[in-house]
């Protein structure tokens, strides 16, 4: 059974012929994934950031067919230049412990060139509406998490097909 305690995850990554640079530069784009269609229709720095440092905000602003328009605030939790670039979601008390959702990059250069590029998210507690959905209908809670998952993984794959192309352009 799936449930909400358990930190469901989505996952998916690709082969790209590029190196971790080029990809690198366009995974710690905070834009580059509203570029491809997915729920994530802009972003921006906060309180004076102007590019990825841990402990950087910014703020989403998402779009889902189902589920409207909403705005998030995250925080670069995971900034390792090359290898992984990481972000927590604050939930709707403004806190990010538990965080909403955990969204990260992993880069790995693979033999003969190219890089091996993976990106997730893990599904926190934090308090958001799909915490409130589940707790409105607790006995759809897998059901719930589920769809949600696969959204969310729809939107990943659409995101790395994306990265993959620029990079390789």
């Amino acid at each position: 059974m799936v449930r909400l305690a358990d930190g469901p995850k989505a996952e998916a990554e690709v082969r790209v012929a590029a190196s971790p640079a080029q990809v690198w530069a366009l995974v710690s784009d905070i834009t580059t994934p509203s570029r491809f269609g997915g729920e994530l229709q802009e972003a921006e720095w906060l309180e004076g950031a102007t590019g990825p440092a841990l402990g950087a905000t910014f703020v989403g602003r998402n779009r889902n067919e189902k589920l409207g328009s909403w705005e998030t605030v995250s925080r670069i939790c995971d900034y390792r230049p090359e290898r992984a670039f990481g972000w927590e979601v604050r939930s709707a008390q403004g806190t990010f412990e538990p965080p909403v959702a955990r969204w990260r990059f992993e880069l790995e250069p693979e033999e003969g060139g190219g890089t091996r590029l993976r990106q997730s998210v893990t599904i926190g507690q934090g308090a958001s509406y799909l915490t409130r959905t589940i707790e409105s209908r607790p006995e759809q809670e897998e059901e719930i998490i589920r769809l949600r998952l696969g959204m969310l993984e729809e939107g990943i794959r659409s995101t790395l097909d994306g990265i993959r192309r620029l990079a390789e352009s």
